[in-house]
C-alpha cells in the first residue's frame, strides 16, 4: 500500500488489455493549437488531458504553474528480447511511447516539450525530470541551452533493482532526477529545515534510498499485468513535493502515466494537470486519484522556515527582562562564561561584540550562531538563548 493511501483502492483496475496482457495502445490525439490570445485563463486544475503533451502544453497558460514533474520516455533503444538465465522473458519497457527513430527525433521531442514546460512555468517554479542513463544526460544538456538553472542531480538509489541478467555490466541500480529552476535569478521552493527535521536533524542528501513500486501500490489489470510498466514509487513522488513545493501549489505532469503525481498532489493538498496519450493510462489514473483521501491539513502543512520568521535581536530580551544586564551566558558544557550588557552585546573580558562575534571568540572559531551556543540558567537548568527568543516571536505573531 503507498504511503499516502488513506482511502480504500481496488487491487484490479478494469481497463482494455490487448492479446497481450499490456494495455491496448492507441494512436496519439492531438490537442488543438491554440493561438495565444484564445489561451484559457482557467487552468484545467485535477484534470487528465488526453492527448500529444507538447500540442496540451501548448494550450496552457504561460506562467500559470508552480511544479512541473515529468517522467518522458528514456529511449531505451531495446534491440530485442531480454531473458533471464532460465530463458524466461523480462518484462522490458518495448511500448511504442518509448521508440523514437534516432538521438535526433528524441532530442527534438525533448526540446519541444521542455521549452513549452518552461513557458508555462512561473517565474520562480522549478522544473524535476527523471531518467536513466538511456536519455538524462541529452535531457541535462537541452535543458541547460533552454535557460533552464539546474540546482541539484538526485541519485534515487533503488532498495530492489532488477538484476543484469546477462552478466556483462553493472546492475543498473539506480535512476537520475534533475531539479532545476526556470531560470537562474528564480526563487525556487525549498523546504530545508522539513527535510532536516525529518531526516534526524541531518541534511538531507541527493542519494535517496527508496524501493521501487511493489505490492499493492503497483496498479494492475484483470488479468494480473502490471497496467504500466514504469510506475513511479509514491514515496517519490511525496519527497519531491514535499521539499519544493507548498500545499495550494499547481503540479503539472506532461507524462502522466497511471497518475502517481496526482494521487500523491491530492493526498498533499497540492493541485495538479496531467497530460497523457495513452487512454487506458489515463482511465486507470482516473480511478485511482479518485480513491485517495486527502490528508488533513495539519498532516502536511509547510513548516515556518526559520529564514522566514521575524529577525529578533538580542537587546530585544534584555529589554524585555527574559534576561538581565549583568547575568552570566554560559556554553552547554559550562567551559565559557560572558556577562550580559545593557546596550545587548556580551563582555568576555577585555573584548566585547556580540552574541555570535563572542561566542566564535571564546571558542576559537571563525564564526559562532550564538542563539543555539550561548545559554542562561533557568530553575537549575541551562535554557538556550534561542528558546527565549522563540518567545519574543510567540509574541510578535500573537500581536
Amino acid at each position: 500500500m503507498g504511503i499516502l493511501r488513506t482511502g480504500t483502492t481496488s487491487a484490479a483496475v478494469r481497463i482494455q488489455v490487448s492479446r497481450t496482457g499490456r494495455p491496448a495502445l492507441q494512436s496519439p490525439i492531438k490537442a488543438p493549437r491554440l493561438k495565444p490570445a484564445g489561451l484559457p485563463t482557467e487552468l484545467p486544475l485535477d484534470q487528465i488531458l488526453l492527448g500529444d503533451c507538447v500540442a496540451a502544453l501548448e494550450a496552457l497558460p504561460p506562467a500559470s504553474v508552480d511544479l512541473v514533474f515529468a517522467d518522458p520516455p528514456y529511449n531505451l533503444q531495446l534491440g530485442g528480447d531480454l531473458r533471464r538465465p532460465d530463458d524466461s522473458l523480462v518484462d522490458a519497457v518495448d511500448d511504442d511511447w518509448d521508440k523514437f527513430s534516432s538521438f535526433a527525433e528524441y532530442d527534438a521531442f525533448t526540446r519541444a516539450w521542455l521549452a513549452e514546460c518552461r513557458r508555462v512555468l512561473k517565474p520562480d517554479g522549478a522544473l524535476w525530470v527523471i531518467g536513466s542513463y538511456h536519455n538524462i544526460f541529452r535531457v541535462g544538456t537541452i535543458l541547460q541551452d533552454l535557460g533552464f538553472w539546474v540546482l541539484n542531480d538526485i541519485v534515487w538509489r533503488k532498495a530492489n533493482p532488477m538484476p543484469n541478467f546477462r552478466g556483462r555490466r553493472f546492475t543498473n541500480a539506480h535512476e537520475t532526477l534533475i531539479w532545476a529552476a526556470r531560470g537562474e535569478a528564480s526563487k525556487y521552493t525549498f523546504h530545508y529545515e522539513a527535510l532536516k527535521g525529518g531526516n534526524d536533524d541531518l541534511q538531507m542528501r541527493s542519494d535517496w534510498y527508496l524501493p521501487l513500486c511493489t505490492g499493492e501500490e503497483r496498479l494492475k489489470d484483470e488479468g494480473g499485468a502490471k497496467v504500466h510498466p514504469t510506475q513511479k514509487p509514491e514515496a517519490l513522488l511525496a519527497r519531491v513535493m514535499l521539499s519544493a513545493s507548498n500545499p495550494g501549489d499547481v503540479i503539472l505532469d506532461p507524462f502522466f502515466g497511471t497518475g502517481t503525481t496526482g494521487a500523491v498532489a491530492k493526498a498533499l493538498g497540492r493541485r495538479f494537470i496531467g497530460i497523457e496519450r495513452e487512454s487506458a493510462y489515463a482511465e486507470a489514473a482516473r480511478k485511482r486519484i479518485a480513491a485517495i483521501t486527502p490528508l488533513p491539513p495539519e498532516a502536511f502543512a509547510t513548516a515556518p522556515s526559520k529564514r522566514s520568521e521575524p529577525r529578533v535581536p538580542f537587546l530585544a530580551l534584555v529589554e524585555a527582562g527574559l534576561v538581565k544586564a549583568g547575568e552570566t551566558v554560559t556554553d552547554e558544557k559550562r567551559r565559557h562564561k560572558a556577562i550580559i550588557r545593557a546596550d545587548g552585546t556580551l563582555l568576555l573580558d577585555p573584548a566585547v561584540g556580540s552574541i555570535h562575534k563572542i561566542g566564535a571568540l571564546a571558542q576559537g572559531l571563525p564564526s559562532c550562531n550564538g542563539w543555539t551556543f550561548w545559554h542562561v540558567e533557568r530553575d537549575g537548568a541551562l535554557m538556550l538563548l534561542d528558546t527565549l527568543r522563540g518567545e519574543i516571536r510567540a509574541q510578535m505573531a500573537a500581536a
